[in-house]
């Protein structure tokens, strides 16, 4: 079960290499909060891979209140771009 452990760890970090190159070449504003958000995600699931590794679910709760502080930030930041744009 360990190698399962190990391959997951090492796609979810090709996937965070690949999304802060997106963070920093992404050539418009709504990319880099696509990004932000998927980094958010990515964190989430790494965290709950560990839990899952060390067979104890003691952060759920926190897991649980960053996915939805990411979900919500990333539609704040989206509505605000959004409202920006239109006033050009």
């Amino acid at each position: 079960m360990t190698v399962v452990f190990a391959i997951t760890f090492a796609l979810l970090g090709l996937a965070g290499l690949m999304i802060l190159l997106r963070l920093v070449r992404g050539p418009r504003t709504l990319d880099r909060i696509l990004a932000v958000d998927v980094l958010v995600v990515l964190i989430v699931a790494g965290t709950s891979v560990g839990m899952a590794m060390s067979l104890r679910g003691i952060y759920i709760a926190l897991l649980v209140a960053v996915a939805l502080l990411g979900f919500v930030g990333s539609i704040s930041v989206v509505r605000l771009v959004e409202r920006r744009e239109e006033y050009r």
